[in-house]
């Protein structure tokens, strides 16, 4: 059974920072690539961040510079380090793989961020 946790929501002021993990099972964890997604209230979900199997990093345009993706496969864990946050960056944020045919997601952690 795939299953992904994360962890390290929480409220911050802007201009400060988090890190969330996103703990993976159920599959071999350095065979997948990983994304962290967002979703605001009342919008879309949306891809932050993904990072391949080798390691390649792609971001979103309203985060580059500020946060990065990284993977630990020795913990089966991928990270979302997230600096100079903005009010913006409010939501709730998921990880996500890819197996097979079907997409797995997290049950999300809460990020907010007050002015």
């Amino acid at each position: 059974q795939v299953r992904l946790v994360e962890s390290g929501g929480g409220l911050v002021q802007a201009g400060g920072s988090l890190r969330l993990s996103c703990v993976v099972s159920g599959i071999q964890f350095s065979n997948h690539a990983m994304d962290w997604y967002r979703q605001a209230p009342g919008k879309q979900r949306e891809l932050v961040a993904g990072i391949t199997v080798g390691g390649t990093t792609n971001y979103a345009d309203s985060v580059k510079g500020r946060f990065t993706i990284s993977r630990d496969n020795a913990k089966n864990t991928v990270y979302l380090h997230m600096n100079i946050l903005k009010p913006e960056d409010t939501g709730v944020y998921y990880c996500r793989t890819y197996l097979n045919v079907f997409y797995y997601w997290g049950q999300g952690t809460q990020v907010t961020v007050s002015s």
